[in-house]
């Protein structure tokens, strides 16, 4: 009985024994676990920081990101730069060597002579100086001939001359300078604008309404006055110069400053009173014609040349005195008799087409996109004309027109003004006369005592001015500015406009 109990006992310490045991190698195997994890994790970190950064993203993207920023910042700390690997090494002495072969050749090829020589090119070619528009220029009788390049500069000691220096708009190193100054200046005034605050409402733009402030300046011709009567006085398109032409058979053009005036230059053409000179729309050229003939000139300003076009193909004129130009430069009109109307190009000056009116034309004027033509004709009838197809879109009559004389189109293409020989100037509307054959004008300008023949539109259309020669100082200048008024009076009704009568100026001496 004793030993079976001890036998009993022996087992009971056994069961015991046996779970210590199992939960000492359960803790073994998580820390071999844990150990390898831990192993894994760091050869996986030591992977990741060998990488480059694109498969590193690649590689997070595809297995998640397993670092957090904390490790990751300390694991760059700990590593230190990556050390460049031997053929990373061979790679940039290869494009080292690469780039200074390169630039070796580079010098060698800028160092080279060229392989053949024009002894032309290096020919200065004469010119002749006792032509009749270069024997100005000559200092003595032995400078028969120059070379270009003395020629060209001693038409800059000409231009130095008479312009009194070099005017700001010729310095094209002031020019860069200045461009470069505003540049800075407005990048300067923006942020000046964001960091104070005020009135930043300008006045408008538009002329005020009532009284026109004028101030009296000094002839802009006051260094050549004409010897006859002038016909033509002209602004150039984009430079501050204006030209004078007329029955002395000289055009002049003249520097614009308000105190000086200085003259630029004048030409003459030898028996050949002016009738109408018109600088072209580029600026570049001077088209005049004369009082009784059948040709006209072109003086091109570019190449200092006077240019005769005797005849035109295809034109039977015995005198070509009015013409126009198309606000694209692309055309020329030219006013002939019996209602003629000659169409050529601007750059051949040859013959489009022709196109005829009733009864003689006195005026005519291109839209401001040049794809229509108004000619005004001595009966009072308007003829409206497309560019293109060269055939007539409409006619109208002038209100009380005894006999035409000029006609205008306003810059917005809005205002159509025909004079007539009474003195009255008709306003009328662009859409009234494309569809009615009887407009009513918007208003009758009657302060003309004598015939209007003259008659334009400032740039803004807010002024037209209507002028006589016939009488002196007879200018006046007439408000063009309407204010609409809307009033509703119904759902259903149309809305009325109610215009405000023009006021009428008088350019006082």
């Amino acid at each position: 009985m004793k030993v079976a109990k001890k036998v009993s006992k022996g087992t009971k310490a056994g069961k015991m024994t046996k779970p210590k045991r199992t939960a000492k190698r359960l803790l073994v195997v998580a820390n071999q676990a844990a150990a390898a994890e831990a192993a894994r994790r760091a050869r996986h970190l030591k992977a990741l920081s060998c990488v480059s950064g694109a498969e590193r993203e690649l590689e997070e993207l595809v297995f998640g990101d397993s670092l957090t920023g904390e490790e990751d910042e300390l694991l760059r700390r700990l590593a230190g730069p990556r050390p460049v690997t031997a053929a990373e090494e061979k790679n940039l002495q290869e494009e080292s060597s690469d780039s200074g072969v390169e630039n070796e050749a580079k010098r060698d090829l800028l160092l080279k002579s060229p392989a053949w020589v024009d002894e032309d090119d290096e020919a200065e070619e004469n010119v002749d100086m006792t032509h009749k528009y270069r024997k100005v220029l000559m200092k003595s009788d032995a400078e028969t001939m120059l070379t270009k390049k003395k020629l060209k500069k001693r038409l800059e000691e000409q231009f130095q001359q008479a312009m009194g220096g070099v005017p700001a708009w010729a310095d094209l190193e002031n020019r860069k300078s200045s461009k470069r100054t505003l540049s800075d200046s407005d990048s300067d005034e923006d942020d000046d604008l964001l960091r104070r605050t005020g009135n930043f409402i300008t006045s408008s733009e538009s002329l005020p309404r009532g009284i026109l402030k004028m101030s009296t300046c000094p002839p802009a011709n006051q260094e050549r006055f004409a010897n006859g009567k002038l016909v033509t006085v002209q602004f150039h398109p984009s430079a501050q110069v204006v030209m004078t032409a007329g029955h002395d058979r000289s055009v002049s053009l003249f520097q614009v400053d308000g105190i000086r005036n200085p003259k630029i230059q004048s030409i003459y053409l030898e028996s050949f009173p002016i009738y109408k000179a018109h600088f072209s729309m580029d600026g570049e050229q001077v088209i005049a014609t004369g009082t009784h003939h059948s040709m006209f000139f072109v003086y091109d300003m570019m190449a200092g040349s006077i240019i005769p076009i005797p005849k035109v193909r295809g034109v039977e004129e015995k005198f070509l005195r009015n013409f126009e130009l198309s606000p694209d430069g692309s055309f020329m009109l030219l006013i002939g008799n019996s209602g003629y109307l000659h169409l050529l190009s601007m750059k051949t000056k040859e013959l489009i087409s022709t196109m005829k009116v009733n009864g003689r034309c006195t005026a005519s004027a291109f839209t401001p996109d040049s794809s229509k033509i108004y000619s005004y004709s001595k009966e009072g009838e308007v003829f409206i004309w497309d560019v293109r197809s060269r055939k007539s879109l409409h006619k109208f009559e002038d209100e009380g027109s005894l006999e035409g004389k000029c006609i205008a189109v306003s810059k917005n293409n809005q205002y159509v003004a025909c004079g007539s020989s009474s003195g009255v100037v008709n306003l009328y509307t662009t859409d009234v006369c494309l569809k009615e054959n009887r407009p009513k004008p918007v208003k009758a300008i009657m302060n003309l005592v004598t015939s209007a023949t003259c008659v334009t539109f400032n740039p803004t259309t807010e002024i037209l001015a209507v002028a006589s020669r016939d009488a002196d100082e007879a200018v006046k200048l007439a408000e063009t500015l309407f204010i609409f008024l809307k009033e509703d009076t119904g759902e259903n009704e149309p809305v009325t406009e109610v215009k405000t009568a023009l006021e009428l100026f008088t350019v006082l001496p």
